[in-house]
């Protein structure tokens, strides 16, 4: 996630921070020292840092209850309105969503149920508050867990919530149908969310409406796109007609095939049609600029390039663009000989969506894969 940097890595899981997350940090600091000087300002960020803690460990309960069904975690980002853990993919079977999506807020009960016992009882509501001098950082703290967790069980898709109502609809109905209804259902709580920050002068509950709304939106998408990648192979919305560059080539080779072509990814093959890498134009631009035009391609091009094969569902491939830490510009397709066929991008993968959903129902008319572009070197 861009405006993030990295703190610290578990498991494999990086930690990183949201820059917003310092304005936060700033604006809670702030209020309070306005209102009590320099001891309520550094109590209150000790909350909050605390606070932030426990969303954490919220995190990484859905982290290690996804690891049990082989789904890695390449990080969790921490935001002003909570932390974000990127599933390499989400788990299609309705009971392993299920208890993945349950295991963030069980989390919160044991640290909320905890804490109730160091205390020695429950203690009074008053103490949810950020800026609360009657109550101890403990009180707050239970009391904000237990938050936590009634605010997370609400089915507003994409919170836990909205996973936990996909997971039991899917039980009844195709993955794709529950997404969409569930989908529908957050996009609903968001807009009531929405007016109710707008009308209550609540900026935060705008924002956490305005993310909730995009990310339903988002996930409802991306779930369409992978059942539409399952019927199909990747021999069929690859592009297949591509300039490549050799291994010797220099960034001002690449550059004037960016001039003469529409092209933005460019395969970095040898001679007997490896693939050896992908130059993007954002990488071009910055070694033309930083290093110079003499580059060679080789020490600027993205390496580690997934391949997949024609015969695989288009889904493999675009899991793979979204596999790891940092996603790959591109997938290659690579026939049985590991001769560069075909690439698949973001870009052309948005096209052959785009295609599916418009086309009426029956057999593609026409000749197969319409978008190919520019004759392979």
């Amino acid at each position: 996630m861009s405006w993030s940097f990295p703190i610290g890595t578990v498991k494999g899981t990086v930690i990183r921070v949201h820059l917003t997350f310092f304005l936060l940090l700033l604006w809670i600091g702030g209020s309070a020292y306005a209102i009590g000087g320099a001891d309520a300002a550094l109590a209150s960020i000790v909350f909050i840092l605390l606070l932030f803690g426990c969303v954490l460990l919220h995190e990484f309960g859905h982290v290690f209850a996804a690891r049990r069904y082989g789904v890695q975690t390449p990080d969790i980002t921490l935001l002003p309105i909570g932390g974000v853990a990127r599933l390499e993919r989400i788990p299609e079977k309705p009971s392993e969503e299920l208890v993945v999506a349950m295991a963030g807020p069980a989390v919160n009960v044991v640290i909320a149920a905890v804490l109730f016992l160091i205390l020695g009882g429950i203690p009074s509501v008053d103490a949810t508050a950020v800026h609360s001098p009657g109550h101890g950082i403990l009180e707050r703290l239970a009391w904000v867990n237990v938050m936590l967790v009634l605010f997370n069980l609400i089915p507003a898709f994409p919170m836990d919530g909205g996973r936990m109502l996909r997971a039991f609809l899917a039980w009844r109905m195709g993955y794709v149908q529950a997404t969409r209804i569930a989908a529908g259902v957050g996009q609903a709580v968001a807009f009531a969310l929405g007016l109710l920050g707008l009308f209550g002068g609540n900026p935060l509950l705008v924002f956490i409406a305005l993310f909730v709304y995009l990310g339903a939106a988002a996930e409802s998408q991306a779930v369409q796109m992978r059942d539409i990648g399952r019927g199909i192979p990747v021999r069929d919305a690859m592009i297949t007609r591509f300039e490549s560059l050799p291994p010797s080539a220099t960034v001002e080779d690449a550059v004037q095939l960016l001039i003469q072509t529409t092209q933005r990814e460019f395969p970095v093959v040898d001679g007997a049609g490896t693939l050896r890498g992908i130059l993007t134009r954002d990488a071009m631009i910055r070694a033309l600029k930083e290093q110079g035009p003499a580059t060679p391609v080789l020490e600027v091009m993205h390496r580690d390039i997934p391949l997949v094969g024609p015969r695989q569902c288009l889904s493999d491939a675009m899991q793979a663009l979204h596999a790891g830490g940092n996603p790959a510009p591109a997938v290659g397709v690579a026939d049985q000989s590991g001769r560069l066929i075909g690439l698949v991008t973001p870009e052309n993968v948005g096209e052959m969506v785009m295609v599916q959903q418009a086309r009426p129902p029956g057999p593609p008319p026409g000749p197969r894969n319409p978008w190919a572009r520019h004759q392979a070197s």
